[in-house]
């Protein structure tokens, strides 16, 4: 007999609490086999397609694209077993997952039948190899009165003309929530709760086995004094608040929050300050070219901000001040001894910021190359989480934008960021005389609890010694 499991968002890793969904890889009635990629969500880090750990037919999906989804959430149902060819009779589930019971097999059973004993290879927290998890109670709809019909089959559920129900729904103060699945009769109720703040395992359903219903949930709000929230905000609601003044709002999700509350937070913990130089760079693009002519026609070129990552990394040596964090909980200065440098990228998502691992350990020629492969990852949308996080230090180049200059703000918890904007021939004393130069501005904002302005002073002075003089960086060499 097939048995249906569900399939949850899994935790994609970094802390990351809620995704939202792009493009659906399966329909409802599709086969899809163990580690199969599912569907394609957008966290506030990268895009991700999700393999799904069991083997089986989709009985039912949850959510729309476009739609976000919490960690934890249901993704969909896969009947999996002997059965599993007939979807439609399997567990009640209705292909847009509103109206069927969400239930999930007992993990014990899955290996009697085939391909619900398959493992899933597949790195998700909560899923993947290892142990079977602990048995489960299966729920399964069970036959309803003609009198309590509309409680489950109605459009809003809970709200039939002969639905029967408690008064209020009962709290389970003392016990401890059970493990395993919440019985929701669909997904718009898990979202209500949520957004009212109502902890589903405290409540005592009143469907059928103890299912949910959206009325238990607005009960349960109205006990504790909350407004009952609507499921599904409209866009002609929105755009009613908005409309008098011509407004137009836009959600803070996914990337564009997570930037906003980084940037919040650096703004409000590191006491940043500002200092830079205008350097000539003549002799810099010089030697880049002499670099890519001796390759020759074939080899890899070597760019620009690779040479100025390679500088920075002897910066960073030469003053390790800056390659550090604050942890404000012990109040400690934490040095870093590996130099993970970051590089601001403008995509079509928004700002991210893709790291070089081991920025250090590399020449300009591997430092190029590991650019130039973020920056393609970074642009189709294909960059992981853990090459979005763990820099220590940072370069922005925004003289890409055309701009000369900029006081940016420093990608927490790191101690400094290095600018760098737009490189235009300027008129320049060289030498002694007035000549027309190739010249930019370097802006350093660190972290004034790491260090104080003469080793921000010094680090910036180097790196401007080595831009208009390459030949500096060859006395570490």
């Amino acid at each position: 007999m097939a048995e249906v499991k569900e399939f949850t968002l899994p935790d994609l890793g970094e802390g990351l609490t809620e995704a939202e969904v792009v493009r659906w890889l399966v329909e409802v009635g599709e086969v899809v086999a163990v580690d199969q990629p599912v569907v394609e969500v957008e966290t506030a880090k990268a895009m991700v397609e999700v393999p799904c750990p069991y083997g089986g037919v989709v009985t039912a999906r949850y959510g729309a694209e476009g739609e976000e989804l919490a960690v934890g959430a249901p993704l969909l149902t896969v009947a999996v077993g002997a059965d599993a060819s007939a979807p439609a009779a399997a567990e009640g589930s209705g292909s847009g997952g509103a109206d069927g019971v969400v239930a999930e097999a007992d993990g014990a059973d899955a290996a009697g039948d085939g391909g619900a004993g398959e493992t899933s290879g597949a790195v998700l927290v909560g899923y993947g190899t290892g142990a079977p998890p602990a048995r489960r109670r299966r729920v399964r709809p069970t036959p309803v009165p003609a009198a309590a019909a509309g409680q489950v089959n109605g459009v809003a559920s809970g709200y039939g003309r002969h639905a029967v129900t408690p008064e209020v729904p009962v709290r389970a103060e003392a016990a401890e929530p059970a493990p395993g699945p919440v019985p929701v009769i669909s997904p718009l109720v898990r979202r209500l709760a949520r957004q009212n703040g109502v902890e589903l395992r405290t409540l005592t359903g009143s469907g059928p086995d103890g299912l949910i219903l959206r009325a238990d949930v607005e009960r349960a709000i109205g006990a504790a004094g909350a407004p009952a929230a609507a499921a599904e905000p409209s866009a002609a609601a929105a755009s009613a608040r908005a409309g008098d003044a011509g407004e137009v709002r836009i959600p803070l999700r996914g990337l564009r929050g997570v930037v906003a509350d980084k940037m919040s937070r650096s703004r409000r913990e590191i006491p940043e300050a500002t200092c830079w130089v205008d350097v000539d760079a003549t002799e810099l693009l010089a030697a880049r070219r002499a670099m890519n002519a001796a390759g020759g026609p074939d080899a890899p070129k070597i760019s620009l901000l690779a040479l100025l990552a390679r500088i920075c990394t002897a910066a960073l040596a030469r003053y390790p001040e800056l390659n550090a964090r604050v942890d404000t909980e012990a109040r400690e200065i934490v040095r870093l001894e590996r130099v993970h440098v970051g590089f601001a990228a403008q995509t079509d998502r928004g700002l991210v910021v893709p790291v070089v691992r081991d920025a250090h350990a590399r020449s300009a020629e591997s430092l190029s190359e590991e650019l130039g492969r973020l920056t393609g990852a970074a642009r189709d949308g294909s960059l992981t989480p853990g090459e979005l996080t763990g820099s220590t230090f940072t370069l922005n180049n925004y003289g890409v934008f055309g701009v000369d200059g900029s006081t940016p703000i420093i990608n927490h918890p790191e101690a400094a960021m290095l600018g760098v904007g737009r490189i235009v021939p300027k008129p320049w004393v060289y030498e002694g005389e007035l000549a027309v130069r190739q010249v930019t501005q370097l802006s350093l904002t660190f972290d004034h609890r790491v260090c104080d302005g003469g080793v921000a002073g010094g680090f910036l002075r180097y790196v401007a010694d080595c831009v208009e003089q390459p030949a500096v960086l060859l006395r570490g060499v």
